[in-house]
């Protein structure tokens, strides 16, 4: 299998600087990270959005995408989480989700590992960025997130060190799609300042419960050329994944 898997073009990076956790595959269904299960029926929608996704960007080499919302509550985490695991189910991507949500650092407690190190450690206490790596155990994909919350990011999120550390992650190796998991766009600046780093932005929007108006007026405040979608997460539960770009 895995001699067919290099034959078609099957990347598979070594993970030996991370640092590893082991994921447990009921917390994963709990939370709902539902394309950790690649036979999950819900899962087809993320790959739809991953196949619009890669045509949008197209040859380009290394891409970065931002995941936000309007306003907290919108699925924008879960939906960051799971774009990223169906991307590291591509042949020839490895992915690499970001925690910039420095307010809240959920990811790591959705994938259930504890977030010992995260963004502000490499920016505030110039932790080398190795140290900051998790390799959850799912083949070409690799996580930061975790460490010190703060209540406003935004000037971190904007500065020369950020500035080089996304640099870094998008050219290092152009395979790769890095995904970032930042703060709703109406509830402060950080999604604001983080946009002009990125190069495509995704927003989530509940499904019968986020207003139009909220929708429209965080879609205004974005970078309009950047915005490849929405993504339509369902309640009571369920999860899809729509691009209505």
């Amino acid at each position: 299998m895995q001699e067919a898997h290099e034959r078609a073009g099957w990347v598979s990076p070594n993970y030996s600087l991370s640092r590893s956790v082991a994921l447990n595959p009921r917390t994963m269904e709990e939370n709902r990270c539902i394309a950790f299960h690649s036979d999950a029926p819900e899962v087809e929608q993320y790959r739809v959005l991953r196949t619009r996704i890669q045509q949008q960007v197209g040859n380009q080499q290394g891409a970065t995408i931002m995941v936000t919302s309007a306003l907290p509550g919108e699925g924008k985490t879960l939906t960051a989480i799971n774009l990223a695991l169906t991307f590291a189910r591509e042949f020839k991507q490895t992915a690499l989700l970001v925690d910039c949500d420095l307010r809240q650092q959920r990811v790591h407690q959705l994938l259930g590992y504890p977030g010992n190190k995260g963004l502000v450690d490499y920016l505030l206490h110039a932790t080398p960025v190795e140290e900051l790596f998790v390799w959850p155990g799912v083949e070409k994909l690799t996580v930061i997130s975790g460490g010190r919350l703060l209540k406003d990011g935004s000037e971190l999120l904007g500065s020369p060190g950020m500035r080089n550390l996304v640099h870094d992650m998008k050219h290092r190796y152009p395979d790769r799609t890095v995904i970032f998991d930042m703060p709703p766009v109406l509830v402060g600046a950080d999604a604001l300042t983080f946009a002009p780093l990125v190069d495509y932005i995704l927003v989530a929007v509940k499904a019968e419960e986020t207003q139009s108006a909220d929708v429209q007026k965080a879609l205004k405040l974005l970078p309009r050329e950047k915005i490849i979608g929405l993504v339509l997460n369902r309640h009571k539960g369920r999860q899809k994944a729509v691009n209505e770009n």
